[in-house]
């Protein structure tokens, strides 16, 4: 067997795994949580400036107020759209409909109840948030690409916690530098671990490094279901086969 130390499985040849009767398992119930929340900071640090008010109080050293300074956006009563609607997508959805968003989504497989699912190209007009989370395969490569980027509103945020590729980080830099959508928050990124120099210059991209699942918690989780993977693959009850 194959036992991959996470939830994500595009660094195996499944395809090669399956002719060969290779067992492949991940560990989705570890990541589900932690990657949400991660998906939910970006969303916030990106929609009220956190990080570029952060930056502007390091180097100003002192406050600056005003009614109508240093504004960001709330998400309350704003569209998320969700690609991907898997159990990361749908813990995203749960939580942001605390935040009291409106959640629409695109899943390949199943209907999710008490949400909306839509086409591609309607979400895309719809959604003031698109959040992605959708495994990284030959249908999703470049998913989102300049003609889906030309789809968004002019205000719409892409926040990707999933893999990179899913997205041509060429394009998004063109489709930042010309506000065709007014901002992103990236967690992954196309070339790991090089990034588009553009992005680093850039106030309106909060930028993380690959750390979806970075806690301590996570970590511990994640070797626990590995090694119960494992154990029960041996024992000729494999859990989490992809």
């Amino acid at each position: 067997m194959i036992a991959n130390y996470g939830a994500g499985f595009n660094n195996v040849d499944t395809r090669y795994a399956r002719s060969k009767g290779i067992t492949v398992c991940n560990t989705p119930a570890s990541v589900s949580n932690p990657t949400a929340e991660h998906t939910m900071a970006l969303m916030l640090a990106v929609s009220r400036e956190i990080i570029k008010n952060d930056k502007k109080l390091h180097q100003q050293k002192e406050q600056t107020f005003g009614m109508m300074l240093n504004l960001g956006h709330t998400l309350e009563g704003k569209t998320l759209g969700i690609i991907g609607m898997g159990s990361i997508g749908l813990r995203v959805a749960q939580m942001a409909s605390a935040f009291r968003m409106n959640v629409v989504y695109l899943n390949s497989k199943t209907e999710v109840p008490g949400y909306t699912k839509l086409p591609l190209a309607e979400l895309l007009a719809v959604s003031d948030v698109i959040s992605l989370h959708t495994p990284l395969n030959d249908t999703t490569r470049h998913l989102i690409g300049a003609q889906e980027l030309a789809q968004m509103k002019s205000t719409a945020i892409l926040i990707n916690t999933a893999r990179g590729p899913i997205v041509d980080e060429q394009a998004l830099v063109e489709a930042l530098q010309s506000n065709r959508i007014a901002a992103a928050g990236l967690d992954v990124f196309e070339n790991e671990p090089h990034i588009n120099k553009a992005l680093y210059g850039m106030d309106n991209v909060v930028l993380t490094p690959h750390t979806g699942s970075g806690t301590i918690e996570c970590r511990e989780a994640i070797s626990k279901e590995v090694c119960d993977n494992i154990l029960n693959f041996l024992a000729g009850k494999p859990t989490n086969v992809v």
